[in-house]
């Protein structure tokens, strides 16, 4: 949830002829991230949520790209997406040690 705060923040820099489509992706790959955990818990099958852990995954790396596309395009600099980018290196780290403790089959 912190990242979707952050996220929305951050895109507000973004040019406005983004505003319906670089900077629309990156807000539902943000919210993908923590929705996409929540219902995976709630289906309260390991195998359900090991699923959905590996869809919050992709969304934090499909941000994570776009983050450093907008970098690169010049939209944004590093020091704009520093403190999300370590916080979804964390969540790498979260989400990936959770996958480890829930059965893949």
């Amino acid at each position: 949830m912190t990242a979707v705060k952050l996220l929305y923040t951050v895109v507000k820099k973004l040019p406005k002829e983004e505003l319906f489509a670089l900077s629309d992706q990156m807000r539902r790959c943000a919210v993908s991230i923590p929705s996409n955990i929540a219902e995976g818990q709630q289906r309260n099958v390991g195998t359900e949520f090991a699923r959905f852990i590996s869809f919050a995954q992709g969304s934090r790396a499909e941000l994570e790209t776009q983050l450093l596309i907008c970098v690169s395009i010049g939209y944004l600099t590093e020091d704009d997406i520093l403190e999300l980018m370590q916080l979804l290196e964390e969540i790498n780290k979260m989400l990936s040690s959770l996958l480890k403790t829930l059965p893949i089959r």
